[in-house]
């Protein structure tokens, strides 16, 4: 049996920054080399043994759902969100549909690329419940497609540090982890949150009980519609993504 098969998709941003593509559809149904966006995620997720995903929804949600209703694999459930709850809300009303193992997270505006092997296993085979609650996939900035920020972290002597302002930092987060559901009691008591938090409380255990993997193959941020384009011109010209 594979280990740690549950995921969350985030899906339920209004995707202002990708309009005008956005104004009629959800962002994660935008199209990228002829796909959807959230089905090359769900395609990447089952390809790596992933079987049951919660996608949560809210902007236009019948109409992602609906598209989400035809797929055969994986297993989709659904957490639609009335009031937006940001990533952490998000998952913590998801909760009870991912169990008590860790279980994957994953944006539905990126599009991950494995390298030698598959970027899901090497997580699970770095994971390591006596050390971490959050074990996070990085991506070098000065590799990564379609993004112009200034990072997130920095790796120092295998430890995160998270950038702070006026720092420009080497590594970007993907978007994608895999994180225990006991990470969640850190969660403060208003609904809306983001996983910031829980990753900042994390930092600040001792030791603290987050870690990182750095992706070693291509990672595509599709923010907007240039993001769109760059990750056409990269799909079309070096990779055809696996359909399920």
């Amino acid at each position: 049996m594979t280990r740690f098969h549950r995921a969350m998709v985030m899906a339920a941003g209004l995707g202002k920054r990708m309009l005008p593509l956005t104004a009629h559809q959800p962002k994660p149904m935008v199209k990228v080399a002829g796909r959807a966006l959230i089905d090359h995620t769900l395609d990447w997720l089952s390809a790596s043994g992933v079987r049951e995903v919660v996608v949560n929804t809210h902007y236009l949600a019948p109409q992602l759902e609906a598209h989400l209703a035809a797929r055969h694999k994986p297993v989709i459930h659904l957490s639609r969100e009335e009031l937006l709850l940001e990533t952490g809300g998000g998952v913590l009303k998801a909760m009870p549909m991912l169990g008590d193992q860790p279980f994957f997270v994953a944006n539905s505006d990126v599009i991950c690329v494995d390298g030698a092997q598959p970027a899901l296993e090497r997580l699970r085979r770095a994971w390591d419940d006596d050390t971490m609650d959050v074990l996070l996939l990085l991506h070098p900035v000065d590799q990564a497609i379609g993004y112009h920020g200034a990072g997130d972290f920095f790796l120092e002597e295998g430890r995160l540090r998270r950038r702070i302002s006026g720092e420009t930092a080497p590594y970007v987060f993907t978007g994608v982890q895999l994180l225990h559901p006991c990470a969640l009691i850190h969660a403060p008591a208003q609904p809306v949150f983001s996983l910031n938090v829980i990753y900042n409380a994390l930092l600040e255990c001792r030791p603290p009980r987050i870690a990182a993997l750095v992706h070693d193959g291509a990672w595509l941020h599709i923010g907007d519609p240039e993001g769109v384009a760059s990750a056409e011109h990269y799909l079309t010209s070096h990779h055809s993504p696996t359909k399920i």
